[in-house]
């Protein structure tokens, strides 16, 4: 179950691979600056995961105007990241957790998904600048999508 609306967000250091090379991915680096949108996925190279990722990239503005910062996170290598990231035009920061301890900690982590294994459950996450969890969201299928017009709305009341 995806930790609750209140809670300390658990902190994190992740790899994203970026034209300069891996770079970490630090959750508490926007502490005191910006809001962030966390969004966990199954998995790269997935139709519903293409869909969202693409959507976040086409309305990006309305999420900088919004001050928020977005991540993505899955299982998948920041390589294969990388990979789908080039290949589809996804702008957002992609972050590795192929040790899949950021999605236990959120309460994401599904045991087996389909059979291939452990991987992130669809959750957003809105964490204000303080580091607390302002929405709470895992979708009842890896199919279903958050509730996009509910995070705008939380991070328009955070601005």
């Amino acid at each position: 179950m995806a930790i609750p609306v209140g809670s300390k967000a658990p902190d994190f250091t992740l790899k994203s691979k970026q034209a300069s090379g891996l770079v970490d991915v630090k959750l508490s680096e926007n502490f005191g600056k910006k809001n962030t949108l966390l969004l966990f996925f199954p998995l790269a190279f997935t139709g519903v995961c293409t869909q969202e990722m693409c959507d976040i990239t086409a309305g990006l503005n309305a999420y900088s105007g919004l001050n928020a910062d977005i991540i993505g996170v899955s299982v998948d290598s920041p390589f294969a990241q990388e990979a789908w990231a080039q290949k589809e035009k996804i702008a957002i920061t992609l972050a590795s957790d192929l040790n899949k301890k950021t999605a236990e900690a959120y309460g994401t982590l599904l045991p087996d998904l389909i059979g291939i294994g452990a991987v992130s459950a669809r959750a957003a996450f809105v964490i204000d600048k303080n580091g607390v969890v302002q929405y709470s969201e895992q979708t009842p299928t890896v199919k279903e999508l958050p509730n996009f017009n509910a995070i705008k709305e939380t991070l328009a009341k955070l601005k």
